[in-house]
């Protein structure tokens, strides 16, 4: 019997300069948070974005943005866990948004990808929707970033921000649909956040997304410790991989890397709000 191939220990592409991860999950990674800042800063990223799809990992996010001066926190209720959004969730989530170390109010947005799968532990469309309004209304109100998580909800979720006030910033985060929906969502002036899965070799319909956006429009993130860009797809993911997904986006647009690297830093800077900050 032939023994599998085990997979390779995942590594950085190699150091490049100036880059950022604009979407992690810090407290959900293998290691301890300084740990991965610093091997991070190893591999040439220099700011990080890390965020809570709950109170707990919210909490715990913007700890580390306070922590560490290269991270900034995003907070919210994913929209599977809408239904915990009572009045206790809500009076916090404004708190730690109004923190200065939190840049956007995510990940929220619409999930019925798990409403079909797992119906019995992911909320309703309808609750979701209700709680994707009251963190744009958030994100308005507090003149932070909108961070949008979106599984195949494409249709909604451009239905409902629509009719919703506009965020300072808007971002689909690990954006995974067709072009249709990024020409749409780039005319409105949204951001798009492209995570590893752009380096998958059947994912040419979302390089072309890549490629086609204009430079003031992306953003790169892991999203980690999920989407191991190629070639550790499968394994644990972490901020220092990242390069892999600069490099393929680099490619994809006929740049240096470290042109692009300098354009995706001052997106973030742009994005998040740091240029008017001190």
């Amino acid at each position: 019997m032939s023994k599998k191939k085990p997979r390779p220990i995942p590594v950085p592409a190699q150091f490049i300069p100036g880059l950022i991860d604009a979407h992690t999950h810090l407290t959900s990674c293998r290691d301890d948070i300084a740990t991965l800042v610093a091997r991070a800063g190893e591999a040439g990223v220099d700011k990080l974005c890390t965020v809570g799809d709950g109170l707990k990992e919210a909490g715990l996010a913007l700890d580390a943005a306070r922590q560490f001066d290269n991270v900034w926190a995003a907070c919210a209720i994913h929209p599977t866990k809408a239904g915990q959004l009572d009045e206790v969730a809500r009076q916090k989530l404004t708190e730690m948004v109004a923190d200065p170390a939190c840049v956007a109010v995510g990940e929220t947005g619409l999930d019925t990808y798990w409403i079909t799968h797992d119906p019995e532990n992911t909320a309703d469309l309808e609750t979701q929707e209700e709680a994707l309004r009251w963190h744009i209304d958030l994100s308005v109100s507090a003149g932070k970033t909108l961070m949008l998580h979106n599984r195949e909800a494409d249709a909604d979720l451009m239905r409902v921000l629509a009719d919703a006030p506009a965020a300072p910033n808007t971002i689909l985060h690990c954006f995974s649909s067709p072009l249709e929906m990024a020409r749409e969502a780039l005319d409105r002036g949204y951001v798009l956040s492209f995570a590893g899965n752009v380096t998958f070799k059947r994912n040419e319909e979302l390089r072309e997304a890549a490629r086609l956006a204009p430079l003031e429009q992306i953003l790169i993130e892991t999203d980690a410790p999920y989407m191991t860009p190629e070639p550790f797809r499968g394994s644990r993911n972490e901020p220092s991989l990242i390069g892999h997904t600069a490099l393929c986006l680099a490619e994809v647009r006929g740049m240096a890397v470290e042109e692009l690297a300098e354009v995706l830093g001052a997106n973030f800077d742009r994005v998040y709000g740091l240029t008017t900050q001190p």
